[in-house]
């Protein structure tokens, strides 16, 4: 057991490998190497104990089908993952998917492993003959002949008998008792031959403090001692290999493997003798020579390794592609930054993140898409496009913000004068966001207003505007019961439709304004103004309230909702698999434009609010966080919707399907409808609105502040004075309000829906991407924006992000943004009703006006740029 214990450790930690070195020494010289190998061990083992559980969950799944005990079907090693594992998947459903899943696990946990081997092997050589090694196009030629007599080798264990040459290798060339061996050898030699305490004295001067004490005692006692018993207790318990406990080898089979083994272990003595042997003079100064270290083999001082780590790790300098004036961004000095303002603390800023992030799309269109798109399996398309372009694309714009402490336009402006377009094209989406967004706030400020009753005016038909053909369902609930009344319409539906909307035949009657909604939008306009017209300062204090209380509301509207009879049959529906429907490419376009939408990508939202950051702000984390906090979000909103729908549906006796509504059909119908149902109906109807209110009403004011904060860093000489910033947001206000009063006349829903479908589409999302990563990645340079980066938080984020960067998120992008203009439809209202043609115009100007922004000012930038073309370039 001990035994066991000891070689897992070394094998699984890759100890004595050569692995960890090498990869070290591409480490800065101050790099805390302390922390993150604590970090790194644990983080090692924890996976270790997460995988029993998967595995030992699976095996007791097979010892129970196959009705035998599960040490019958207990395997490990390649018996585990090539025998026992495959006849598991066999008695799952869906057992394709399950051995992809799992395969593609092992394929990716192997491939790092191998990779990083090779490089670790390469390191080795190249910094052995660097003067061989470290030119051009040399790196490439060892890897490749690494590679060749590797696979040339390998040819061998792919024969039909190779099984047995390959469990040799395995159970002898890189044994634990050669590990244990060469542990016992470094321990000393830095422990008693160089000494414990020198290089303690050099950790201190790369990472700026002492490590545990503990671990000065084990170089010194602990892990010799160990290390020695365990490496004698393997000698004397040492069997030789039996291939499946049945196949003895033959005697020079396990010659072959104790040559193997010992290859390994005989290169510290024999180096050792040949050192001695080698040395010229007496023996004692002879041995000082072979174990003091030489000033070429070891810096005095760390530039002396920075200078060694500049040459061994990034090769030739990157060049990128960037206009002369963005070569070097003019830093804000401390007295504009000070005018400009910042957040008072990180809560402020994740707070209005959130607040801008989390809106009604999470409630209304998230769930629905879950349902649409094949239940769970939906998650994979979904989370393919989280870390591929959400994250990566999310915290290119945040760190943007921050790194410049400027708004969307003239951030993109300092980076690269060339594609200022894509600042400018984000404005013009918020303008259109400010306009049509906060029509739903009037609509439900209508709705809670008429909730203060003492029974819901769209529980029953005897209302002035309920019309001949309007039918109470629950009454007549029952599918059977609902057939002859099928020309008939809802209480609900009359209210939204005839009280609310006074909705016409067309976009082209407009109609009469409704006033109430007119008053109502203009309360929405009031509040909003209040909360952002002393900038950062009012905005930060109240997001404190307008974030956190929509979450104490979807809280008690979860609690109601898996309460209510039904509630489990409609979660079913909401997560039930449907692994077909990933054929469907239309499943992955709405995933891809989900992540775009709730994450408010593309709007110049989150530059804006990233750029009122302090500059060493952790942002890298601030996103990774919020992120995920907006993704759970959206998933718990599911089972409060679907709890809610699949009650609906045991009321009334009508599938699932047949309730389910996204968008404003699911606030504004769907619910209230379900309210009717419950008891106490005008408190859960109170909850819901302002629920929505708040989700709404902190997206709406900080898109208002983004668009202040761009129209400032613009002119900010005009603008940034006394008294102006309120001048400016009143005037953005009435004008947005007096624009948004056609969308409250009876014929607004036509030009609201222009607006959702066009303006701010998922098109005009995706085209700004895919000029925002190249932008960053290929012409202002990856490396540059992580090194701008690393200045700011201290260190580099996750090679990942860098990759989406330069590859996945432009192709993802890219070809989400090309299939959805081929699968392009023309918008219909209710599915029914047809825009005419100059409706279907206005539509396409709206998708366009923002679009065209990128490369008119890429024109306009190197029409006004003097000299050759190249140059300006």
């Amino acid at each position: 057991v001990w035994m066991d214990a000891g070689t897992q450790i070394f094998f699984s930690f890759a100890i004595c490998l050569g692995c960890l070195t090498a990869l070290g020494s591409y480490n800065k010289y101050h790099n805390n190497c302390y922390r993150d190998c604590i970090a790194l061990c644990f983080l090692n083992s924890g996976t270790s104990f997460v995988a029993g559980f998967a595995i030992f969950s699976i095996l007791g799944f097979m010892s129970q089908e196959q009705g035998v005990p599960i040490s019958e079907v207990a395997e490990s090693g390649p018996g585990l993952a090539f025998i026992a594992y495959p006849r598991a998947v066999v008695m799952l459903p869906f057992s394709p998917l399950w051995a992809c899943c799992f395969f593609f696990m092992v394929v990716l946990l192997g491939l790092d492993s191998q990779f990083v081997c090779v490089e670790s092997l390469v390191t080795a050589l190249v910094d052995m003959y660097p003067h061989v090694f470290r030119k051009k196009n040399r790196r490439e030629a060892l890897i490749l002949g690494v590679s060749v007599v590797s696979f040339l080798v390998g040819l061998i264990m792919l024969t039909e008998g190779g099984m047995y040459v390959f469990q040799l290798f395995d159970y002898y060339a890189a044994s634990g008792m050669c590990l244990l061996f060469v542990a016992i050898f470094e321990s000393l030699c830095v422990a008693w031959v160089y000494g414990a305490r020198r290089f303690y004295d050099n950790i201190e001067d790369m990472i700026g403090y002492r490590p545990w004490p503990l671990i000065k005692y084990c170089w010194l006692f602990l892990t010799p001692a160990v290390c020695t018993a365990t490496f004698l207790f393997s000698l004397i318990k040492y069997t030789p290999l039996t291939y499946n406990k049945k196949y003895t080898y033959p005697w020079w089979g396990d010659a072959l493997g104790w040559l193997l083994a010992l290859s390994s272990m005989v290169c510290i003595p024999a180096w050792s003798l040949y050192r001695l042997g080698t040395l010229k003079g007496p023996f004692r100064e002879a041995l000082a020579l072979v174990i003091l270290p030489t000033q070429r083999g070891l810096p005095t001082h760390h530039t002396a390794m920075d200078g060694k780590v500049a040459v061994h790790e990034r090769g030739p300098p990157a060049v990128s592609w960037v206009p002369e004036e963005g070569e070097k961004l003019d830093q804000e000095d401390e007295d504009q930054v000070k005018d400009r303002g910042q957040w008072t603390n990180k809560m402020e800023f994740v707070l209005s993140v959130a607040g801008e992030i989390i809106g009604l799309g999470n409630v209304w269109r998230f769930p629905y898409l879950c349902y649409k798109n094949g239940g769970g399996a939906f998650f994979i398309p979904y989370f393919i496009f989280f870390f591929a372009c959400g994250i990566p694309v999310f915290f290119l714009e945040v760190a943007l913000g921050q790194y410049t402490s400027q708004g969307s336009v003239t951030a993109w402006r300092k980076i690269c004068p060339l594609f200022q377009g894509i600042g400018l094209a984000s404005v013009v989406i918020e303008s259109y966001l400010n306009v049509y967004y906060i029509i739903i706030l009037a609509w439900a400020l209508f709705y809670l207003f008429s909730s203060f009753t003492s029974e819901l005016p769209w529980t029953t038909c005897n209302n002035f505007w309920n019309t001949e053909h309007c039918m109470d369902f629950l009454n007549h609930s029952g599918a059977g019961t609902v057939t002859p009344f099928e020309n008939f319409t809802s209480p609900v539906m009359e209210f939204w439709e005839r009280r609310v909307l006074g909705i016409t035949s067309g976009i082209h009657d407009l109609g009469a304004l409704r006033w109430e909604l007119a008053l109502c939008l203009l309360l929405a306009w009031v509040i909003c103004y209040f909360c952002i017209w002393k900038g950062v300062k009012s905005t930060g204090k109240v997001v404190y309230f307008t974030a956190t209380f929509p979450y104490l509301m979807l809280v008690i509207l979860l609690i109601r909702g898996v309460t209510l009879p039904g509630a489990y049959q409609g979660i079913i529906y909401y997560l039930k698999p449907d692994l077909f429907r990933l054929k469907d490419p239309q499943v992955w376009m709405d995933a891809g434009t989900q992540i775009f939408f709730s994450f408010a990508i593309c709007q110049g939202c989150l530059t804006a609010l990233g750029s009122y950051n302090k500059y060493h702000n952790n942002c890298y984390k601030d996103c990774i966080a919020l992120c995920f906090l907006n993704s759970a979000t959206s998933f718990v909103a599911g089972f409060v919707v679907f709890s809610i729908l699949g009650f609906m549906s045991q009321e009334q006796g009508v599938p699932i399907s047949e309730v389910a509504e996204s968008g404003p059909g699911l606030a504004f119908i769907a619910f209230p409808k379900a309210v009717t149902m419950m008891p106490l109906s005008q408190l859960w109807s109170c909850l819901f609105f302002i629920m929505l209110i708040f989700l709404g009403l902190d997206s709406q004011f900080v898109c208002v502040e983004c668009l202040v904060t761009a129209s400032i860093d613009m002119f900010p000489r005009q603008l940034r004075k006394s008294g102006r910033r309120e001048l400016l947001i009143l005037t953005i206000a009435v004008m947005c309000y007096l624009i948004g009063l056609f969308l409250v006349t009876e014929g607004g829903m036509y030009i609201f829906q222009l607006f959702d479908y066009y303006a701010s589409s998922g098109i005009c999302l995706l085209f700004l991407s895919v000029f925002e990563v190249v932008c960053i990645s290929w012409v202002y340079g990856a490396d540059r924006f992580y090194d701008n980066i690393e200045d700011m938080i201290g260190y580099r984020p996750w090679p990942l992000v860098k990759i989406s960067w330069l590859f996945l998120t432009p192709g993802l992008c890219l070809a989400t943004f090309l299939f959805s203009l081929s699968k392009y439809t023309p918008l219909k209202y209710n599915n029914v009703y047809v825009y005419p043609p100059w409706g279907y115009s206005i539509g396409w100007f709206l998708a366009l006006s923002s679009m065209v922004c990128v490369p008119l000012f890429v024109v306009i930038t190197l029409l006004k740029t003097q000299g050759p073309f190249r140059k300006s370039a």
